[in-house]
Formats: structure tokens, C-alpha cells, sequence
């Protein structure tokens, strides 16, 4: 995980409300925030440097975070009987558990006045602390929780709101150019039946809309020549698209009937002159129906090599796999995303998902029931996808929808640190 903003100030750890969580019912969480139990939830005392203030009688620490012009970095200031003491008579060591079990070990060396933490406090600063302090051979020990940006929603509750997720890994992206197309059979997908050898039609046993295998006998001629009746069989499985005779009727060249297998199907999308240079053979392409009801992604198996003389576009074909052929039909008028310029990176969020979150663009990370935001560094982003460089461990599972509901609640609830 990288910080990405550190605002220049100093904050309170642990200035945090508990509402997200208590907006669920879980009242424990709430009352871990206090410490040792005094005031109300989001209340705490607050020592000289406005930091938590944690006594064991007359020893006394006050727990800071600083990042005025470094990155967030614990700042710890002892007392006795309220007096500052010197940070080289006391030792000190903090434990911070992430949402989802993750530890951070800190251990702290005395500077100037307070002892500073040995590494930087990533965002989200959100976490279940551990404070370990030692003077003159005693030692002193408290445990709060500090949380920002979390919430907690029942499975039920989620379903209910959409709430969806996802998996965060690999991805490719690229620029993205959106095209205007239709679905069409491909060639090999339909067949115009004509008769072997002129003649009267004797019997056509097949109507518009009709299903036949290949192989199957759908018509008999009697050759004008012979005389001698032959049968034409289907030479393809598929449906009858188009009629053209009736029996008795003569068959010369024309044709009788044309068989279209509706599962062969490609997308035909017409590619600009501007953009004729930059879509090429294998690009991935997100095709969707106009309505966006239905999309899959695909790759450019052709590109025809003749530029219409009108519209001087060329032609782009995308397969369609038999097993969409229910959703994209031919003829239908379809949108495709072409991915230009694409390279497949380590780490992608869906950009549906990106929400704000003070200064930051987040996504928000899911751990069984509860909901929490990561601070997200981002690369490339497109209309499907965003590069993440630092924020989010792949592997995360985070929520691409509903992701809006989660900010409307950790927002109506509060729960954010007091920067």
C-alpha cells in the first residue's frame, strides 16, 4: 500500500467516529474507541499537541500523527504527573491491526522532544491500536480502535442495495474508441440453395423460419435434361431466412431458398479514417447492445482491406461466440469499445468503482460484513479500466457496485479522521 496525499498538518489518531459501525448494531466497536471507557464515543482527552491522551496513573502518553511536509509518522509525547519527561527515559511500541488481520509493528527512538515512529502510517488510517510503553522499569499498556472510512453492512442488507464486488488483479487497458456497428452472419454461416441441374421444382418441403440439420432433404428437381428426379439436401444446419419458389415452379440459376446458422455470427464495425491506423487485428473490443443490457468482450478477427467509396470507412470484424447468439441477433445495431494502444497491467480496479474520499479517489475494500476505503495511486485509466500503482493489495476484493450506498453511509455516519 503507497500514501498518496499527506495533508499537511498534524491530526488526532483515533478523532474518528464510530458511527459506520454502530450504524449496523455493533455497539462493542463503539465503546473500544474510548480507551479506558470515559465520555461519549467519539470523545477522547486530548493532550498539548491535540493528540489521545492515555494515562496509567501519573505516566502519561500522548499519541500523535504528523505529516506537515513528511509522510504520516507517529509522534509520541510522555508525561509524568502532566510534566513532559524526556523521550530517552522512556521506550515505547506500537501495534496497529488493519481491517482484514494485517499487523504493523512500529517501534519508536527519541528525537528532540517525542519519540518517532519507525515507518510511515499508510493510509487508511484506520486501525486497532496497541500501545506498549516502558519507564523506570514499568511498564504500561493500552488498546483503542481508531477507525476512518469504514462501515459495516450485513450481507442482506447488500444484496438488497447491489452492492457487487470483485476480485483485483490484471488487466488490459488501453485508450478507448467507441464505434457504431451491426451484427451480421458470417459467410460461412449461410448458404443460398439452388438446384444441381435446371428444371421443374417437384417438391420444396420447407417454409420461412424453419429449422433444418444438414444433410436433411428439403426440396426435389426434375431435371429438364434426364428427366430423372434428384433430391437437394440442407448443406448446412440452420433456419430458412429467405424463400424464393414453390413447388412447380422451374429452377434455373436462381435460388430457391437461403439457410442462415443464426450461432455464426460477427460484429461489423465501421472504422473511420482517423481511426483506421490504431485499430488492429486482436485488439480487445468491448461490444455492447444499444440498450447496454448485454456486453462481452471480444477480439478483431479482420479487417477488410477495401475503404467504402462513400463513407471512405473501412470494415472491422469482431466475433461473437455461439453462446451470445440468444442476446446479439442479426441486424441488430450494436457499440464497441475498441482498446487501443493496449498493455496488460498487474493491477486494475473497474473505474465504475472509483469514488472520492476527502482529497483522495478510493475504491472500497471488502473483509466479511465491513466496508473500508483504500487510497488509491492510479496509472491509465479508461472508460473500463484504471491502473492502480499503489493503494490496493491484488488480490483485494473491493465493490464496483453500489459503491455509492458504502460513501453515503461512512459519510452520513461521520467516520472519517480528523484531519
Amino acid at each position: 500500500m503507497t500514501n498518496l496525499k499527506p495533508n499537511r498538518r498534524m491530526w488526532m489518531l483515533g478523532a474518528v467516529s464510530l458511527t459506520a459501525l454502530t450504524a449496523c448494531g455493533d455497539k462493542k466497536a463503539a465503546e473500544a474507541d474510548h480507551g479506558h471507557g470515559e465520555g461519549e464515543a467519539e470523545e477522547f482527552e486530548r493532550g498539548p499537541h491535540r493528540g489521545r491522551m492515555l494515562r496509567d496513573g501519573d505516566f502519561a502518553v500522548e499519541i500523535t500523527i504528523f505529516e506537515d511536509g513528511v509522510e504520516p509518522e507517529f509522534r509520541v509525547y510522555a508525561y509524568l504527573k502532566d510534566k513532559p519527561l524526556s523521550p530517552s527515559q522512556v521506550t515505547l511500541d506500537i501495534e496497529l491491526t488493519r481491517l482484514g488481520g494485517v499487523k504493523n509493528a512500529i517501534a519508536f527512538a527519541p528525537q528532540a522532544d517525542y519519540l518517532r515512529g519507525n515507518s510511515v502510517v499508510f493510509e487508511p488510517h484506520s486501525f486497532d491500536v496497541k500501545v506498549t510503553a516502558g519507564y523506570q522499569g514499568k511498564a504500561h499498556s493500552w488498546s483503542y480502535a481508531s477507525y476512518e472510512g469504514r462501515t459495516t453492512i450485513t450481507a442482506e442488507a447488500a444484496q438488497a442495495g447491489g452492492i457487487r464486488t470483485e476480485i483485483a488483479g490484471p488487466a488490459t487497458v488501453g485508450e478507448t474508441i467507441t464505434m457504431a456497428g451491426r451484427i451480421e452472419i458470417k459467410p460461412e454461416g449461410k448458404s443460398q440453395v439452388r438446384a444441381w441441374y435446371p428444371g421443374r421444382i417437384m417438391s420444396l418441403s420447407v417454409e420461412l423460419g424453419q429449422s433444418v440439420r444438414k444433410g436433411q432433404i428439403i426440396a426435389r428437381v426434375e431435371s429438364s435434361d434426364s428427366l430423372q428426379t434428384y433430391p437437394i439436401p440442407a448443406p448446412i444446419s440452420g433456419i430458412i431466412v429467405e424463400k424464393n419458389a414453390n413447388t412447380g415452379d422451374y429452377s434455373g440459376d436462381s435460388t430457391m431458398v437461403v439457410i442462415a446458422d443464426p450461432t455464426k455470427l460477427h460484429a461489423e464495425f465501421f472504422v473511420y479514417p482517423r481511426d483506421a491506423e490504431r485499430v488492429k487485428v486482436g485488439q480487445i473490443v468491448t461490444v455492447r447492445s444499444l440498450s447496454g443490457d448485454t456486453r462481452i468482450e471480444a477480439k478483431v478477427e479482420a479487417i477488410l482491406p477495401t475503404a467504402d467509396l462513400v463513407s471512405q470507412t473501412l470494415v472491422a470484424h469482431v466475433h461473437i461466440p455461439a453462446s451470445h447468439a440468444e442476446a446479439f441477433r442479426p441486424g441488430m445495431g450494436i457499440e464497441g469499445d475498441f482498446a487501443v494502444n493496449a498493455q496488460t497491467v498487474p493491477l486494475a480496479v473497474r473505474t465504475k468503482a472509483l469514488q472520492s474520499f476527502r482529497d483522495f479517489t478510493v475504491v472500497y475494500a471488502k473483509s466479511g460484513d465491513t466496508y473500508e476505503v483504500r487510497m488509491l495511486d492510479l496509472g491509465h485509466k479508461t472508460a473500463e479500466w484504471a491502473e492502480v500503482l499503489g493503494g490496493l493489495e491484488p488480490g483485494t476484493e473491493y465493490v464496483t457496485d453500489g459503491s455509492f450506498l458504502i460513501r453515503a453511509d461512512i459519510e452520513k455516519s461521520g467516520a472519517s479522521h480528523d484531519h
